[in-house]
């Protein structure tokens, strides 16, 4: 009986969580390669190997790493996501890009102008990007209904509360709308440490 109420008070709580917040998730350094640039690191007729599906319907962590360089240093074992974009963009904190020795702008993934220049590499062969290095500006990923549940409009800029072991308000987070979407709000490893993310934290969108 015991066991079963507790299965019960759990269950409450996971939908009273669903209602309410969204879930948070960390995003680490990456890379997302054309399939022309697939070609150039690890050679002609190459494809990408699938390792294990991520949040976002469609999109996969793959088997590959590359090694990203600036003009002050390098990063390796830096992880490659599929699938194959029609540009490569690669994604960095603001930390990594003063171990790149790079100030890389804040932009929306996929928005590749003004992004700076770098070099890829493997030990199958090089890439040299004249752009395509950002840093990710913090997002949500949306479904339509949760939109409607939690007010919210495509591209809306929204502040958001997350209740990690520091918890945080943050600023400029961008609302992005689409029923290919699972809904969780995407933060780089950087904005993680300062409000003390783990696995599972939770947010919740503050409207003026």
């Amino acid at each position: 009986m015991e066991n079963l109420l507790n299965e019960i008070v759990q269950e409450v709580i996971s939908r009273v969580k669903k209602e309410a917040f969204i879930e948070v998730e960390a995003s680490g350094r990456h890379v997302h390669l054309s399939e022309e640039d697939v070609e150039k690191l690890f050679g002609k007729g190459y494809t990408l190997t699938k390792l294990r599906d991520l949040s976002q319907p469609g999109q996969y962590a793959c088997k590959e790493r590359v090694t990203i360089t600036g003009p002050k240093g390098s990063i390796k074992n830096v992880i490659v996501l599929g699938p194959c974009r029609k540009e490569t963009q690669v994604e960095v904190s603001l930390t990594d890009g003063s171990s790149l020795g790079v100030k890389a702008p804040i932009k929306q993934s996929g928005d590749l102008k003004n992004t700076l220049g770098i070099k890829i590499s493997t030990e199958h062969g090089e890439v040299s990007l004249e752009k395509g290095l950002m840093v990710a500006k913090r997002h949500i990923h949306i479904t339509p209904s949760d939109a409607a549940k939690f007010n919210v409009n495509d591209n809306e800029v929204v502040k958001v509360k997350v209740f990690g072991q520091r918890p945080l308000i943050f600023d400029d987070v961008v609302v992005r709308v689409n029923e290919n979407f699972n809904t969780y709000m995407h933060i780089d490893y950087d904005e993680a440490n300062a409000c003390g993310f783990s696995k599972g934290t939770m947010a919740k969108i503050i409207k003026d």
